[in-house]
């Protein structure tokens, strides 16, 4: 509807992977690199694994690799890895033109078959490459079937090279003892993070510029707030970008503000058009049941804020919106009760009920606060997950599944989609059951009611001091640095040496932030931030068992 209006010849921001609009970051040039060396003769017969979150262009970078593969080379692409053993085989050989037909039924002739069809490329000078998307949810026996595959081979070569794309949850499943066979084949591996902010702004005007724009209608500003609320995943850039070029052609306005870029993920994220006071990246705080090196972060005071009459922006705040005029929160003041209830017998229900969870938006930011213990903090929790960091929490939005989840370990606000938005309050998880609710109102039902309308998104609140710094790096001192140190020390790979922010704790960081699946930059951020304490958290614990 807006495309005449900015003079632009299609969409810049359809979340269809085309190849006209492919940006390639530096880290996706080296992820596609990686996918290059995998299908040559580099990969030696191995794996070659690419994981990155929901978002980050993965799909996009295998579109990439598909139109660049050498001469030579034959593909096997599977996009459903939702099969049994048998089925992938019998996908592996359709995809490559093997008449499967004779052979559907057994195993072992379709792996025949597909040895003769490799051995014969092999001969003709070709080479056979599986490239399997969405490799996370490959069960523990396709994955045997797949390294079983690899054992196909003449006595110089292997016929056959396997690609893994996957989420980060990926890495987790092939850390299992059970495929640490597989693990050891793997000769390439890559972990795609989102874009940085100047990344961003790049990624922004050179979607503009191909769809036909003469100029960057995006601010400054807006462009900062467009990274702060997509973190830099290109699927979500691309989402709120779209709805803000909307919301300034309905307000006829050449430029989109910061302003349009937060409602437009208000709505994308949060389902609401509620008006906010923005003043990020600053964190939050409060007090709470947690362990000594959380509530040295929520009561931190080390940290002096510039006050706003001095007429300069704060050197910690990268993103700061200065072109727009701030209004006061509009939300209703939530009820303090004098007690905490008692925790009662959850119900057990098939599906997730409308209208139970209609009334579930009316208490869903005051359970939350009363899992925390403190029950006064309602108003306080749905303020910080509409960017008003001044009441004393932090709240982070993100993207995943349920294994991110489940090794979160805390309870979470889940943003359903049924037509507009909708909160679910996610105290458990198990198998195939979700434990939901408030205290008080607490229900089971099944993962599959859910997931129909979950589309991965989800809000995870902690308690937070306001003067905890933005970012903290190699070099940083005082109470900030000794919190995290103290955290680093309680991790699962804990941190041993000098409580000092040197070279020796930042390669440890990126490390701890690769393999939790988040950028590698050495930085504590708040996703960072957020992953260092939940082994420190006591409780609120996510449940895995209930009755």
């Amino acid at each position: 509807m807006y495309l005449r209006y900015f003079g632009l010849n299609e969409a810049p921001f359809s979340i269809t992977p085309d190849p006209a609009f492919v940006f390639l970051s530096p880290r996706h040039r080296d992820a596609l690199a990686h996918l290059m060396y995998g299908i040559g003769k580099g990969g030696s017969g191995g794996f070659v694994q690419l994981t990155g979150e929901v978002g980050t262009g993965k799909t996009t970078l295998c579109r990439c690799l598909l139109e660049q593969i050498p001469e030579g080379t034959q593909i096997a692409l599977l996009l459903n890895p939702l099969v049994t053993p048998r089925e992938l085989l019998a996908a592996v050989s359709e995809e490559l033109g093997i008449d499967v037909s004779a052979s559907i039924d057994s195993t072992r002739l379709l792996v025949d078959g597909l040895n003769r069809y490799l051995l014969a490329a092999h001969e003709r000078g070709e080479r056979v490459v599986v490239v399997i998307d969405e490799a996370q949810n490959l069960s523990i026996e396709a994955l045997e079937q797949v390294r079983l595959l690899t054992n196909l081979e003449t006595s110089k070569e292997k016929l056959l090279q396997i690609v893994l794309l996957g989420q980060p949850e990926l890495r987790d499943l092939l850390q299992r003892r059970t495929l640490r066979q597989l693990a050891q084949r793997i000769t390439a591996r890559y972990h795609l993070s989102p874009l940085g902010p100047k990344e961003t702004h790049l990624y922004v005007r050179h979607r503009m510029q191909v769809a036909g724009a003469q100029r960057n209608p995006f601010r400054r500003s807006a462009m900062n707030a467009l990274y702060q609320r997509s973190q830099g995943i290109p699927r979500l850039i691309n989402i709120i970008a779209d709805r803000s070029l909307i919301a300034a052609f309905a307000k006829e306005r050449m430029d989109v503000t910061s302003a349009m870029v937060h409602e437009a993920a208000n709505e994308v994220q949060l389902g609401e058009r509620q008006v906010k006071r923005v003043r990020w990246p600053l964190l939050l705080g409060a007090t709470a049941v947690v362990a000594v090196a959380v509530l040295a972060v929520a009561s931190f005071s080390g940290f002096q804020l510039p006050s706003d009459s001095d007429g300069k922006e704060s050197e910690s705040a990268v993103m700061q919106v200065a072109d727009e005029p701030e209004t006061e929160v509009a939300s209703l003041p939530q009820p303090v009760p004098e007690s905490l209830p008692e925790p009662i017998q959850p119900a057990m229900v098939e599906a997730l009920d409308k209208d139970w969870l209609e009334g579930h938006q009316q208490v869903v930011w005051q359970g939350l606060a009363e899992i925390w213990r403190q029950p006064g903090a309602g108003f306080a929790i749905q303020a910080a997950c509409n960017e008003d960091d001044s009441l004393g929490y932090a709240c982070l939005r993100d993207q995943g599944n349920w294994l991110k989840i489940n090794r979160l370990g805390l309870p979470v606000i889940l943003v359903l989609q049924n037509g507009s938005a909708s909160y679910l309050l996610l105290q458990g998880v198990d198998d195939d059951r979700l434990l939901v609710g408030a205290p008080g109102q607490l229900t089971t039902v099944s993962r599959e009611s859910v997931e129909s309308s979950w589309l991965g998104s989800y809000l995870v609140v902690w308690p937070q001091a306001a003067g905890w710094p933005s970012f903290v790096g190699r070099g940083d001192t005082g109470p900030a640095v000794a919190t995290i140190m103290e955290m680093a020390s309680l991790v699962d790979v804990p941190y041993h040496g000098d409580r000092v922010f040197d070279a020796a704790f930042e390669l440890w960081l990126k490390d701890f932030q690769a393999r939790n699946g988040l950028e590698t930059d050495g930085i504590v951020g708040r996703n960072t931030l957020l992953h260092l304490m939940t082994a420190s958290i006591q409780e609120p614990k996510l449940l895995r068992t209930w009755e």
